[in-house]
């Protein structure tokens, strides 16, 4: 007798992997919880899931075949059983296989308050119960995809030469504009002289300045760990804490960064198709309205993404015809509808906007001959709009000084920031990438809140 997950099951039985333990006829024993649950006074059907992939298996149980038939068949969802039975092969059928039970023991009773039942359950509602939600179909789709996201970016950099470095969490400095800070301290009275540290501390809200240095010893390096921003917002596209994954290389300028982006995009995607399409084709068919979820992703790996400058965009935009909410002029930042039109639109795909206006980027960008821009690009993508934003850094250290003049920053904390120009400084780029970002992307999920486990948000600490 095998005990078996039924992934393994299902693989061998597809001929994807051998396994003589799985074949017709064998008596096999898997572990689970029930999905679904029916029967009448002769035979029942129970719809099992172990986690170990998105399918479920149905176990046949039957009055002759089974001595606590009554017992089995008054199992509610989300019980915890142990199932024992012959192995049938049913390749024409919707199952490719079932399991006639002749054993079912329940390991783990649930209770009839159980609040996922069959039928379908809002976003909002699942919201409120986080703990339970991964064992719905919806969920189970995202975090699997979270996790073989989360693996290949890790696959990427590691393949391509990145020495993956861990920055801090606890940091003395906020990148920088990048977002409001959480405060850490021991303290009620503000005196950060005399708290843990001798100074004010915070949560990161980007390893991007502590990674930089690294860089400068390996070539190319990368930190992916949570980030943390204390801004009190709470739109669909915000979250006080989430992951980043963030790239550093030496001796590569823009057009280099781009072209690790892309590659890094395309590699993820790729991964994503080749082994969630269970996953995928549920979210396709069950989350997306437009159920084009798939085939956006297979054009996004199969197309040349296009380049196109602050400037000409600015002019595209003006010259659309379009009456957006916030009227376009140069130097601004680019709100969500100008993204979004720029790349459904102008691009009709994945586009790199380049060249900002160096007053509404961060001072470490490389200013262009121009003396106007910098050496900055977003990936903008169609339904999400920015998906990574990048630079090329500045790399002379009269130049960043003189910028950090300019712009009222305090040097003296960041003294070991300008010392990397003074060192043996090289032009060097990077960039960032919001893990749940991209998955809102991958997976068509509209709401932040939706692919993270435990989503922190404004007022949202329950569990």
């Amino acid at each position: 007798m095998a005990k078996l997950l039924i992934d393994e099951i299902y693989k061998s039985v597809k001929g994807l992997v051998p396994c003589d333990l799985a074949s017709d006829g064998a008596t096999v024993t898997v572990e689970g919880w029930i999905r679904t649950n029916r029967s009448n006074n002769k035979i029942g059907f129970m719809s099992l899931n172990d986690g170990s992939c998105f399918s479920c298996c149905q176990v046949v149980y039957e009055t002759d075949k089974l001595t606590n038939y009554s017992d089995a068949a008054k199992l509610l969802t989300g019980c915890a059983v142990k199932v024992t039975g012959k192995l049938v092969v049913t390749p024409e059928a919707k199952q490719p296989f079932e399991i006639n039970a002749s054993e079912i023991e329940l390991v783990g009773d649930c209770d009839a308050s159980y609040p996922l039942q069959k039928k379908r359950h809002s976003l909002d509602f699942l919201r409120e119960i986080p703990h339970l939600r991964p064992r719905t179909n919806t969920f189970m789709a995202v975090f699997k995809i979270r996790s073989i996201i989360s693996q290949s970016l890790h696959e990427f950099f590691r393949s391509n030469g990145f020495v993956y470095v861990h920055t801090p969490i606890i940091t003395g400095n906020d990148a920088e504009g990048a977002g409001e800070t959480f405060t850490v301290t021991t303290r009620t009275d503000g005196d950060y002289s005399n708290d843990f540290f001798g100074k004010h501390a915070c949560l990161t809200v980007s390893g991007q300045l502590h990674a930089e240095p690294f860089a400068l010893a390996f070539g190319k390096v990368y930190t992916f760990g949570p980030t943390f921003r204390a801004e009190n917002s709470n739109t669909p596209y915000h979250a006080s804490e989430f992951w980043m994954i963030e790239p550093e290389m030496a001796f590569c300028d823009l057009n280099g960064d781009m072209a690790v982006m892309e590659a890094m995009l395309k590699h993820v995607i790729n991964d994503v198709l080749e082994n969630a399409k269970d996953e995928l084709k549920f979210l396709n068919d069950f989350v997306v309205e437009t159920h084009d979820l798939i085939e956006k992703l297979e054009r996004v790996v199969s197309s040349d993404f296009k380049v196109i400058t602050y400037t000409e965009a600015v002019d595209y935009l003006k010259n659309s015809g379009e009456k957006f909410e916030f009227p376009v002029e140069w130097g601004m930042d680019f709100y969500k509808e100008h993204e979004m039109y720029i790349c459904e639109k102008i691009a009709k795909g994945p586009v790199f906007l380049i060249d900002f206006p160096k007053e509404i980027k961060a001072f470490y960008m490389k200013l262009n001959a121009d003396g106007k821009t910098v050496a900055a690009c977003d990936l903008l993508v169609p339904g999400v709009g920015e998906l990574i934003g990048g630079s090329q850094r500045e790399e002379h250290y009269d130049v960043l000084e003189k910028k950090m003049d300019e712009m009222g920053m305090e040097k003296e904390s960041l003294e070991w920031y300008l010392d990397l120009r003074k060192y043996g400084g090289v032009p060097h780029s990077g960039f960032g990438l919001g893990l749940e970002r991209l998955l809102m992307y991958v997976t068509g999920v509209a709401n932040i809140r939706d692919v993270i486990p435990y989503a922190r948000t404004p007022k949202n600490l329950k569990f």
